[in-house]
């Protein structure tokens, strides 16, 4: 106890006491952010109730306010978190002096590390699923503020790679195709778990997708250089010609 201003004696918050109140803080929001998740992506936002949320995480309704500040706050960071956002790993495959495969192992290194979370990794998927079929905004925004940009890297990327000045069609779809590879581990986890499960049973396995995917990608922009040097080679055979 020690004494206030006003000569009164008031109780005295130890360390210990508000490191406790820390970590049952941040275990309380834990709790809500993985009951949203669930019950958002099983129902969507509209048929969602904050009342109901908490309920099932076993918190006060009050710390949605506290920690999100409305249902939609508590939406955004459920959408957001665990994920994150494809432009926030950019460096990892975007930056000056990486080799072809360095780039390729930090894309698929960014684009899988989320699949060794698991379940919580396939809530998140199926929120996704159920953000674009009942649409709240944040798939559009993630697309301008997250996709874009990181598909525009590795566009950027590739041409470095393959010599290429600027970016036409068949650059843009080899980057389509090569994140593709990755992306069709989030789709289909439930069918690759059902045929084959191993290849998605532990980090390890994650691990063993990302090397694979680096030979696969590697082998799709050789095909490609492959056609650029055709294409290249019929552009100056015709402008001989030409000049003939």
């Amino acid at each position: 106890m020690r004494n206030s201003p006003a000569g009164k004696a008031v109780p005295r918050h130890g360390a210990a006491e508000t490191r406790k109140q820390r970590v049952d803080g941040a275990e309380a929001r834990a709790r809500l952010l993985t009951t949203a998740l669930r019950l958002f992506a099983e129902h969507g936002f509209a048929r969602t109730s904050t009342r109901e949320i908490a309920q099932a995480a076993g918190v006060n309704i009050a710390a949605i306010s506290y920690y999100f500040g409305d249902k939609a706050g508590l939406y955004r960071a459920v959408y957001t978190e665990p994920l994150g956002s494809p432009g926030d790993d950019i460096a990892l495959y975007d930056a000056p002096g990486l080799t072809l495969r360095q780039s390729l192992a930090g894309l698929f290194g960014s684009l899988l590390q989320p699949m060794k979370q698991g379940d919580l990794m396939r809530q998140c998927t199926r929120l996704h699923y159920r953000e674009m079929l009942e649409p709240t905004g944040m798939w559009a925004e993630e697309i301008d503020s997250g996709i874009k940009p990181a598909h525009a890297a590795l566009v950027a990327v590739l041409c470095r790679h393959l010599g290429a000045a600027k970016a036409g069609d068949d650059i843009h779809r080899l980057a389509f195709s090569i994140t593709s590879l990755a992306l069709q581990l989030f789709v289909c986890s439930d069918v690759i778990c059902a045929i084959r499960p191993k290849l998605m049973a532990a980090p390890a396995a994650i691990d063993a997708w990302i090397e694979r995917m680096v030979d696969y990608a590697e082998a799709m922009v050789a095909v490609e250089a492959g056609r650029l040097a055709i294409a290249g080679n019929v552009v100056r055979a015709k402008a001989r010609v030409r000049k003939q």
